[in-house]
């Protein structure tokens, strides 16, 4: 199985070797990048291409390993024997309370998989060191069962992280690892034309140069990412924003129509309106 990509995921070449490698490999493909590049699309993307199912797995603050293989419901089990007795057929099987994670799942799957395992780094420092052995091993113990669950096909495994916390070398060291880089002018085209494929090129044109502009800014606390492009060119198009709203007579950085769909904090704003400001006043 190789990626080539897809009609709705513009993939760059250094990405589709990435995903192929890591397929060879057999081993998890950890992604980073800006959020908004894609991450979490390409799994969707590469399933799709490929013919898999794909089992995602988004991660919390409060999630925790065990969750991803199984959890044991002795709560239910508890209140199932004080309502039909302890001597029930299905409180004596503890089996009806083990409830199957996503990685449980992936493993006993009759067909391939992908697994998209997604934001990795916002759980905490021993999240990623927990799954070491059952990503490497593709296997793991059920005490409450004694049994031992192996994978019948070693799924295709895409991991995410926004670089929130830096991940344990020992983890790192299990990965195929790819950055997402940030797409330049050309690829951006490509992407947008995936989405909005009659877009006008003067009009797009002028979006990307206000959004380049934008995004280029020293001191922003959150650059505008390739969604937010999107939704606000979705934007410029359903309230028939006119070509010249974007184009400034003097080639100065103006305010763009909409510009909360490209920044998203008071302070970005803010230092944008001043800049603006600035170079109006030539200071």
């Amino acid at each position: 199985m190789k990626f080539q990509g897809s009609d709705q995921y513009v993939a760059t070449q250094d990405l589709m070797l990435a995903v192929n490698a890591a397929v060879t490999l057999q081993r998890p493909l950890l992604v980073k990048g800006e959020p908004g590049t894609g991450k979490t699309m390409l799994a969707e993307e590469v399933a799709r291409a490929l013919g898999l199912p794909l089992l995602q797995w988004h991660i919390k603050s409060t999630t925790k390993a065990q969750q991803g293989l199984y959890e044991y419901d002795a709560v239910s089990r508890l209140r199932d024997s004080q309502l039909a007795g302890a001597d029930s057929e299905r409180v004596r099987d503890i089996r009806n309370y083990i409830v199957r994670g996503v990685l449980w799942q992936a493993f006993t799957s009759d067909e391939p998989t992908a697994l998209l395992i997604d934001e990795i780094d916002k759980a905490d420092i021993e999240f990623p060191n927990d799954l070491l052995r059952e990503l490497d091993r593709m296997e793991f113990y059920v005490y409450e069962t004694r049994e031992l669950v192996k994978a019948r096909h070693r799924p295709i495994v895409f991991i995410t992280s926004n670089n929130e916390k830096d991940l344990p070398d020992a983890f790192l060291r299990r990965c195929f690892f790819h950055y997402i880089k940030f797409p330049d002018a050309d690829t951006m085209r490509s992407i947008v034309d995936v989405h909005f494929p009659g877009l006008k090129k003067e009009l797009l044109g002028a979006a990307l140069k206000t959004f380049y502009d934008v995004r280029n800014l020293p001191g922003l606390k959150k650059k505008p990412s390739t969604s937010e492009l999107l939704d606000w060119l979705k934007l410029l198009v359903a309230e028939d924003i006119p070509l010249e709203a974007l184009q400034s007579q003097d080639d100065k950085v103006a305010v763009p129509p909409l510009v909360g769909a490209l920044l998203k904090n008071e302070q970005d704003v803010t230092l944008f309106e001043k800049l603006v400001f600035m170079q109006r006043h030539n200071r």
